[in-house]
């Protein structure tokens, strides 16, 4: 009796432990990261402010075969990143397992890591303090002319890179030291900034950079707008010929004016080195340089700001006046500069993607300065369909909620439907990469553009940064401001006489961002339109990529190339040009 009743309690207290969840704990690694000398020096040379204020990460690669913080983005290498504040030669900044300040993507703790062996290297983003109009003071990146992206930005700082061993213990403890400043192309000459970059004229290409009088007062700072001008054959050799001017908006960090080709490869064989552009560019250098293409000059606007590498050429809350800066400033100074018509049926608008949002909107907000725009695979221009979000009826901005199951929305997929992530991985790599909005990506600027300022002097987010629930305000807000299309619709009784015949969208079918639904919207709100018609064309691309530009006008069947394409802009502007217009003296 004695000896069962030993047994049985023995079986009853191995039954509890089976039926528990036991924990284990594993090690768990802390990553401390040193800003030397050096590197401090470094930043400071450069016009940023030391002690940093800024982000600093932990990077890991599987590979050596490039520098990992070259490698990060929503499908790149595996990050970590903590805020710092007065950083300083000599400080450590920790990344530690469950910090309340680390946050990490794709994985949330450095035990999700797979044992292997890895490249790993910190980073540090540097951030300029900005004391707006407003009264707010907020930190942000100085875009520094290399797009947004602060992983490339001359000003940040890097360490050597490590190999090191996960084992199923788990990420082992490091020490790294900050000690490499990434530097601009080039040396900064006496009294030249960081901002916008600085880039060297070559025979085709020249740039401008001045100091914007309405962006200064905004930021509280010395604040820079520019342009990059592509010159046709002759220019110099013609001094009385005044040209029409096409501005090709987009991403302009030392880019030519033809969206996606960088000065530096606007020369024969780009086309069949950087196949990724697609077919618009076959044969634009040969055309361009040969003469035989109508002779008109190219502008891209470059004007970066603290959240992204273009401003989308708009006033607004959170990024500034950069509509009117645009618009009174810069545009101005080069119709001073360059003999171009300073008229406005001698302006055209154009731009793909982010391009063709900004050539949407401004012929939206400044429709009597320009004979017309256009849009290439805007961005959405209509916001029930933002991308695939429909903002107003939506009640979340990762999922799409059904009776019983709630679905990933997409972001980005492939022409043959294939998804290769969602909007919730977009937004959690952005987040990741910094707080408030500064990312520099595009969720980022999409708050920062359309959102009121919030209470932080740092933009009100359209949803919750976590669970991704849309505040449906901060979405009426982007309806009344932002939404192109309802604007259209909206104010059409005194937009109309001065938009018809002026809007003229092109869109693949398949864009990769899901960008042709909302030019769809956009067709039918304006195809039912009266006193007057709209007179917008739109052309869809079966099969079309996000670089999908419209049909060729000889040959439907394919796409239209960029030097078919200043052929469409020359037309345009000679049918529109006044009587009286000189428009031979560029005919050459």
């Amino acid at each position: 009796m004695q000896l069962s009743r030993a047994l049985a309690t023995c079986l009853l207290a191995i039954s509890v432990c089976v039926s528990c969840e036991v924990t284990v704990q594993q090690p768990v690694g802390e990553i401390r990261i040193t800003l030397d000398e050096t590197a401090a020096a470094g930043i400071a040379e450069l016009g940023l402010e030391v002690p940093v204020v800024g982000r600093a990460f932990f990077i890991v690669a599987r590979d050596d075969e490039e520098l990992p913080h070259l490698g990060t983005g929503v499908t790149g290498h595996p990050l970590w990143g903590v805020d710092v504040r007065d950083y300083k030669a000599g400080d450590v900044a920790v990344i530690e397992e469950g910090g309340d300040t680390v946050s990490g993507y794709p994985f949330d703790s450095f035990g999700d890591l797979p044992p292997g062996d890895y490249y790993v290297q910190a980073f540090l983003n540097v951030y300029t303090t900005f004391e707006r109009a407003d009264g707010h003071v907020i930190e942000a990146h100085m875009n520094s002319g290399a797009f947004q992206d602060p992983f490339k930005a001359p000003g940040n700082a890097y360490s050597d890179v490590q190999q090191i061993t996960v084992g199923d213990d788990g990420l082992p403890s490091l020490d790294i030291t900050i000690n490499q400043v990434v530097q601009p192309p080039r040396p900064l000459a006496e009294g030249e900034v960081l901002q916008l970059g600085n880039f060297e004229d070559t025979e085709w290409v020249k740039y401008v950079k001045i100091r914007s009088v309405k962006l200064s007062e905004f930021w509280g700072r010395d604040m820079y707008i520019g342009a990059n001008i592509l010159l046709p054959p002759g220019y110099e050799e013609n001094p009385d010929a005044v040209y029409p001017v096409l501005y090709m908006q987009g991403h302009s960090s030392g880019l030519t004016p033809m969206p996606w080709a960088p000065n530096e490869w606007f020369r024969p064989g780009y086309e069949a080195e950087h196949v990724a552009v697609g077919p618009q560019l076959d044969g634009f250098y040969e055309a361009w340089t040969s003469g035989s293409l109508p002779k008109i000059v190219i502008i891209t606007i470059r004007d970066a700001n603290p959240f992204f590498d273009t401003s989308y050429s708009v006033n607004t809350p959170n990024v500034g006046p950069y509509g009117d800066a645009i618009t009174e400033e810069l545009m101005p100074y080069l119709e001073k500069t360059f003999r171009i018509v300073a008229e406005p049926w001698g302006r055209v608008l154009s731009g793909r993607s982010t391009g063709g949002w900004e050539a949407a909107a401004m012929m939206v907000f400044y429709p009597d300065l320009f004979a017309g725009s256009f849009p290439w695979a805007p961005d959405p221009i209509d916001f029930r369909k933002l991308m695939q979000i429909n903002i107003y009826d939506f009640e979340n901005a990762f999922y799409n909620r059904l009776d019983w199951i709630s679905t990933p929305l997409p972001a980005q997929r492939e022409t043959d439907g294939l998804v290769n992530y969602h909007v919730r991985d977009e937004h959690a790599y952005e987040q990741t990469v910094a707080s408030f909005d500064r990312s520099g990506g595009q969720w980022a600027i999409w708050q920062a553009l359309y959102s009121p300022v919030g209470d932080n002097g740092y933009p009100v987010p359209l949803w919750d940064t976590v669970t991704g629930e849309i505040d449906p305000e901060v979405a009426a807000y982007w309806r009344e401001n932002w939404d192109l299309s309802y604007i259209i619709e909206r104010d059409w009784a005194t937009l109309g006489p001065r938009l018809q015949g002026k809007l003229h969208f092109a869109v693949g079918m398949t864009d990769n961002y899901y960008l042709e639904q909302a030019v769809y919207l956009t067709e039918e709100r304006l195809k039912v339109l009266e006193n007057p018609r709209a007179g917008a064309t739109f052309q869809y691309g079966v099969k079309g990529r996000h670089s999908w530009i419209g049909h060729s006008p000889v040959d439907p069947d394919r796409q239209m190339t960029y030097a078919e394409f200043i052929g469409v802009v020359s037309d345009y502007v000679i049918e529109r040009a006044p009587v009286d217009a000189d428009t031979k003296g560029w005919r050459y």
